[in-house]
């Protein structure tokens, strides 16, 4: 902006040698006290002269120091406003200076409290409300991690069954979370089915409440007690992950497909760090496979966080992995600005809770059987137009992406022997449940032989006769427009049953697309953000020193033209001179 301190339209007029401001009548006070701003901060003119350069640089300071104050003021604002997240960071990195161990208790806050809380597999749920600066609640953390470790985590004993979470009421963006639960003192803990505490509140007086506040808990020894009391078990803080006893009983009973949806989320996610782990995004053929499945993935998973997911992995895709050479960030331990910094279903996934894929040793199903289970679900939901991409899509993604070289090979094998390009849904539904059957088949004799499957579920020809009677036209011959009829249902509407129940079932394809497109157009989660206080204080200080050259060059062209009068009157003359010509001029052309 410049500053003109002579000419009659201005608001603020400087007069020479006096330090006055004149303001306009119809100005308003907000102008006014812009104007005074200007006079405190500009030094009288009267002291141009012998002493310019001193005051120049006076003019100087004296805007650096109007400039650091409000960057000072902006800066505490800033504090205030972000201090939540600041604390946050110091922290982690206090936590990361102590040691690389990882807490198994969930710590939420305001923003992820009622989505991890929906979103569990969990049947129970214990709630801890703590302050960082409490000495009580850090010397009870040690007690809250021993029983965490059995119910939370990859490396959980007993998964799926308690989730073990805490919120710290010290940082200001929970305060009112803690004030819905009546939180006065610390810690305090509270049991309920994790659905309860979704949008949930909890009052001394409320009568009739499925949130219980907890009452003994004040050891690791009476925590897990208090629990065990609760669900009727036994269980020991010195237990091991030796077995798995939590298996679902009865696998001809087609509502517990239901509880595979989590065991998708798992595959899914870990997949994509089987993918990042071994870097195996190398070349073209390989980037091009991995867009593919994307592609796939966005519209048609199962799961709304792994769509969202999916779909902002796909869009920054290119810019992480220009030409199929992708940034990994490994070698810098540095996961900003890589796809290591993105997760394919969110970050606030539940790990480690495989429930109906969940074998009886440690070492069975799991992974493959929630790989096997998710690409089943994609068959069932594309329309005709896009089976051959899809048969195309999945096919890749195993020979590429699935580790295991003797399984990658065959099915790598089956899927070149389809001759015939698929142009209906029902082609690749029932080709990929023949080929699991092959694949089935082949193992079952294999496991038979070395002992090595498990027990409580041998592979079989599947679906059984008692999940699909009607499937079966001999003992060995199919029908294969019910078998259609049964994979549509069991891997479709069964499969999100109890999402749907719960209001979190898939969306409409309308919906998918809207959401990939508002996906494109959403800034990335790892932008910088600026606060606006510091850019206010970037554009002040722009036009600060704009207003100071334009005062600079306006009191250089005085100083000239007041302390040397022969340039001001070689000026004038020069002026007159052009001033005839021009005249003259004008006469000649009348004259023509």
């Amino acid at each position: 902006m410049g500053l003109h301190y002579n000419g009659p339209s201005n608001p603020i007029r400087k007069v020479v040698g006096e330090q006055q401001l004149s303001i306009d009548a119809g100005q308003s006070s907000t102008e006014a006290r812009e104007a005074q701003f200007l006079s405190d901060l500009l030094p009288s003119s009267r002291a141009f002269g012998s002493g310019y350069h001193t005051t120049l640089l006076d003019l100087i300071m004296s805007v650096l120091r109007h400039l650091l104050m409000f960057v000072g003021l902006v800066s505490l604002e800033a504090t205030a406003s972000f201090s939540p997240g600041s604390r946050s960071i110091l922290r982690d990195i206090g936590n990361a200076i102590a040691g690389d161990q990882k807490d198994n208790a969930f710590e939420l806050n305001a923003t992820n409290f009622d989505s991890v809380f929906r979103d569990t597999p969990a049947k129970y749920a214990v709630l801890e409300f703590f302050a960082h600066w409490c000495p009580a609640c850090r010397n009870y953390k040690p007690h809250y991690e021993k029983v965490a470790r059995l119910f939370n985590g990859p490396d959980a004993v007993h998964p799926g069954l308690v989730l073990m979470a805490r919120v710290d009421c010290a940082v200001k963006m929970n305060v009112k979370l803690c004030d819905k639960f009546s939180i006065t003192h610390y810690p305090v803990l509270f049991w309920a089915p994790p659905r309860k505490f979704v949008g949930g509140s909890w009052g001394p007086k409320q009568d009739k409440s499925e949130i219980i506040l907890m009452d003994d808990w004040r050891t690791s020894d009476l925590l897990l007690s208090w629990i065990n009391k609760q669900i009727g078990s036994s269980y020991g803080l010195d237990d091991q992950k030796f077995g798995n006893e939590h298996l679902l009983p009865n696998m001809s009973d087609h509502e517990q497909i239901s509880q595979a949806l989590y065991d998708i989320e798992e595959a899914t996610e870990e997949a994509f760090d089987i993918i990042l782990s071994h870097k195996a995004i190398k070349s073209s053929e390989t980037s091009t496979s991995f867009v593919r499945f994307l592609q796939l993935l966005v519209p048609h998973h199962p799961s709304r966080r792994c769509r969202k997911g999916s779909a902002e992995i796909l869009v920054n895709f290119d810019e992480f992995c220009p030409s199929g050479e992708c940034s990994y960030g490994h070698d810098s331990g540095v996961k900003n600005n890589t796809l290591r910094s993105f997760h394919i279903c969110g970050k606030d996934l539940p790990r480690g809770y495989y429930m109906f894929c969940r074998g009886s040793k440690n070492e069975t199903r799991g992974f493959s059987c929630g790989l096997w289970i998710m690409m089943h679900s994609l068959s069932v939901r594309i329309e005709d137009g896009e089976s051959q991409f899809a048969f195309t899509a999945i096919c890749d993604f195993i020979n590429n992406f699935f580790m295991c070289d003797e399984c990658r090979q065959h099915f790598h094998d089956m899927c070149l022997s389809v001759k015939t390009p698929f142009k209906k849904s029902r082609d690749i539904v029932l080709w990929l449940w023949s080929a699991h059957n092959k694949v089935n088949e082949r193992l079952k004799k294999d496991e038979a032989s070395l002992g090595t499957g498990d027990p409580k579920f041998p592979k079989m020809i599947w679906p059984p006769k008692q999940l699909c009677p009607s499937c079966y036209l001999s003992s060995t011959d199919w029908d294969h427009d019910e078998v259609y009829k049964f994979l549509k249902k069991y891997y479709g509407e069964k499969l999100v049953s109890s999402h749907k129940k719960n209001g979190d079932g898939g969306s409409s394809k309308e919906e998918v697309v809207v959401a990939a497109a508002a996906e494109e157009m959403a800034v990335p989660t790892n932008a910088l953000v600026v606060p606006v206080g510091a850019a206010l204080a970037i554009a002040l200080a722009s036009c600060a020193f704009g207003a100071l050259a334009c005062y600079w060059r306006t009191q250089q062209k005085n100083r000239k033209y007041y302390h040397n009068p022969h340039y001001l009157k070689r000026y004038n003359s020069n002026f007159m001179v052009m001033n005839t010509f021009s005249n003259n001029e004008s006469e000649r052309e009348k004259e023509r």
